[in-house]
């Protein structure tokens, strides 16, 4: 679960690529000067964008309270502040007679927060609760010495029972063990927050199927305001979908009869199909070298979630044909791969020792005789030659992913989906759900971004049509 957190990291990585964009290639339009006003303005849309975005492509979006770091400034301030008011709560109701300013309040805003809960065919609660946290009367009450602050406390918990989801029973549950009035009003406060949290991801979930196509309109109108005041944002996307005909190109090429052969291979010289260059270029996504070449500006936003799938991959094909536990141990040891500061060779020397006494344990408790030192030295080497990139092992099982997630894109559509490569069958399940997020990527960004990708395509399959006819016309 990354939650907001993501959709502000998401917000940030795009405000600073798109706005410092290293394009590789030279601008045919350079961009014109931007304010700051336009700046702030598009880095707002950015943002919001951003979290909308976050909501759809990730069905495990969730929104949690923010939490301050343990001995943060911010933290220490915050803990000071409440504990005066609560200290000052608490000196109010020790007094002969009580004062009940500061508690009215916090029984004002519990009445708010309760009403927030309500949808509009709640008559009756909402009278029950206008009816009972009733301020007026409160504090002609509290001024008459006749206010039974512990009575109406017993009917918030009552209403916040009635109002939380099934998940916050135990927390209401507590609550009604709570004797001492200033504590009851604090731990009311923490569950209604939590309640608070509930009713916002209900919200999320419920409107998740409708913000789908409304969010791709948003993002492709901000974009294309964007592309407005930076013609040359799309020289990135030209050049990605370039290299992805050119593979295609060169794959076809090695796939056709010699030069002159024969009538078949110009027949067969037939131009590229758009949606298989798209396919193809989403695909040069998953081996993309992001610490020295820029992403594409239209797949920016999910440029994180492109190295995390790739990561994933790799995780659980580096050791095939272990059981769930030495699974578990090689994800757990591998997270965060993706990231600049992981060190690979260390990481699997770690999970070289641990494989190594797990299988062993194994063997042990079977009834087997345990490796033997030499069998140890063999089985963690192999595992530490993952590290290198030309490994023979791992260049094969990577193009079977790659094939898979192919024909994955290809059948997206469609009800039957393409079977699992021989080898990779320990790794279904979680191929398939890699598959799947991939695939949920692919396609809504395909949803935001087709108009862009028609047009660069038409321009580039163009150019590889009149070269195509070129050499028809030559043979």
């Amino acid at each position: 679960n990354r939650g907001l957190g993501i959709a502000g990291t998401a917000a940030s990585t795009a405000r600073r690529k798109l706005y410092h964009k290293e394009s590789v290639a030279t601008s045919s339009s350079p961009p014109r000067p931007v304010s700051v006003e336009e700046l702030m303005e598009t880095a707002k849309g950015v943002t919001n964008m951003a979290l909308a975005h976050e909501i759809v492509v990730n069905g495990d979006f969730q929104i949690k309270p923010a939490e301050l770091p343990e001995h943060s400034l911010e933290k220490k301030v915050r803990d000071i502040v409440h504990k005066a008011f609560w200290d000052c709560l608490e000196a109010q109701l020790k007094e002969d007679p009580p004062t009940y300013d500061h508690a009215i309040k916090l029984l004002g805003e519990i009445k708010e927060t309760l009403l927030s809960f309500l949808l509009p065919g709640h008559t009756r609660l909402r009278n029950q609760i206008t009816e009972v946290l009733d301020l007026d009367l409160i504090k002609q009450e509290a001024e008459n010495g006749a206010l039974d602050i512990s009575k109406l406390v017993e009917f918030v918990i009552g209403m916040m029972g009635t109002l939380c989801a099934p998940a916050r029973d135990e927390e209401i549950k507590k609550l009604k063990d709570i004797h001492e009035i200033v504590p009851l009003f604090r731990a009311i406060f923490s569950v209604l927050d939590l309640m608070k949290m509930d009713m916002a991801n209900f919200a999320v979930s419920s409107i998740r199927p409708k913000l789908m196509q409304q969010s791709a309109e948003y993002e492709r109108k901000k974009f294309q305001e964007f592309l407005e005041k930076q013609p040359n944002s799309l020289d990135l996307v030209m050049n990605w979908l370039q290299e992805a005909a050119d593979d295609l190109e060169k794959l076809r090429s090695n796939r056709l009869p010699p030069h002159g052969s024969g009538d078949g291979a110009a027949g067969e010289a037939s131009a590229l199909c758009p949606t298989a260059v798209q396919n193809q270029a989403y695909l040069k996504l998953l081996k993309w070298d992001h610490m020295n070449r820029p992403f594409p500006e239209t797949v920016l936003m999910d440029q994180s979630r492109f190295q995390e799938i790739h990561a994933a991959g790799s995780a659980l094909v580096d050791i095939p044909g272990f059981a769930e536990k030495i699974k578990t141990i090689v994800k757990v040891l591998l997270t965060g791969m993706h990231l600049p500061a992981f060190n690979l060779k260390e990481s699997l020397a770690t999970i070289g020792e641990k494989v190594c006494a797990e299988v062993n344990s194994c063997l042990s408790q079977h009834g087997f005789t345990p490796f033997t030192a030499e069998r140890e030295t063999v089985l963690k080497g192999q595992i530490q030659a993952v590290a290198n990139p030309d490994n023979t092992i791992c260049k094969l099982i990577d193009s079977r992913i790659q094939k898979f997630l192919e024909n994955y894109l290809a059948s997206s559509h469609q009800k039957s989906l393409p079977a699992i490569p021989g080898g990779l069958g320990p790794i279904q399940r979680e191929l398939e759900e890699i598959a799947v997020k991939y695939v949920r990527l692919v396609n809504y960004n395909k949803m935001v971004f087709s108009p862009y990708y028609d047009a660069v395509l038409a321009k580039i399959l163009t150019k590889e049509e009149s070269q195509l006819a070129g050499k028809s016309k030559e043979s």
